[in-house]
């Protein structure tokens, strides 16, 4: 059976989609099948960071509410053998409940190694949809103190949950010999073990524009970041990457 993974975080502009889709990516180079739901309704933009911009044609509402089954909804990736997308619409529809998210959750179990759900900023109706059925969370933070108070707030909805693990993002080196307590500190605020440390990389928004995911940029900066992210998933023993 497969494993879904919220990602998720307290406000937005943290890189959770662009950590979603890359270590998504990562996972399907080792030989995994992933399936990445976007539940960010109405600002969906992971299909953007898989480079699959605009090719679903039916969203994650469709099969939780039984009009198209999932194997027909999902977009596959061309060239990631394993990754496919299944978008969010643009409204949240009223008969969604957290009941049907479970049971398209359950079915995409069966077919999937991770499910991966990119969920939307702030703690509304769509962020509970995407922590409903969820087995494991992964919490985005960025080195400032709102985005640390607002992860720290995330953790307290998510008590429910088997494994919670917080990702440092956009780490800027130039700020980190005056921030060198920030990483520390933010475990300690949030109360979660560090799973990978992230550093801002304009190959992040350069590999979105160009329609590739960032794995396509190879194992460095951000994209070894997120790999390393994708093989601790998996189970394995990874330092964590020291940013200098």
């Amino acid at each position: 059976m497969g494993t879904v993974i919220t990602v998720t975080s307290g406000k937005g502009g943290t890189g959770k989609t662009s950590i979603t889709g890359a270590v998504a990516a990562s996972l399907s180079l080792m030989d995994r099948t992933v399936l990445c739901i976007d539940m960010d309704i109405g600002l969906r933009n992971l299909d953007i960071s898989l480079g699959l911009n605009d090719r679903a044609l039916m969203d994650f509402s469709d099969v939780a509410l039984g009009r198209c089954p999932l194997a027909r909804a999902v977009v596959p990736h061309p060239t990631l053998k394993g990754l496919s997308l299944l978008t969010s619409p643009m409204s949240l529809p009223a008969s969604l409940t957290p009941e049907k998210i479970r049971a398209l959750l359950d079915t995409a179990r069966g077919m999937y190694d991770y499910i991966l759900i990119d969920s939307p900023a702030g703690l509304g109706a769509g962020f509970r949809l995407a922590i409903c059925g969820a087995d494991r969370a992964v919490v985005v933070a960025t080195n400032d103190a709102s985005s640390l108070r607002d992860a720290q707030r995330t953790v307290s909805e998510l008590d429910h949950m088997r494994q919670v693990h917080l990702v440092m993002n956009r780490i800027q080196t130039k700020l980190l010999r005056r921030l060198r307590a920030t990483i520390d500190d933010a475990m300690d605020a949030a109360g979660l073990p560090l799973i990978g440390v992230v550093p801002e990389d304009p190959y992040v928004i350069l590999c979105a524009n160009l329609g590739q995911p960032l794995t396509d940029r190879g194992k460095r900066g951000a994209a070894l970041a997120c790999w390393n992210i994708a093989r601790r998933l998996e189970g394995q023993r990874v330092p964590i990457m020291r940013i200098r």
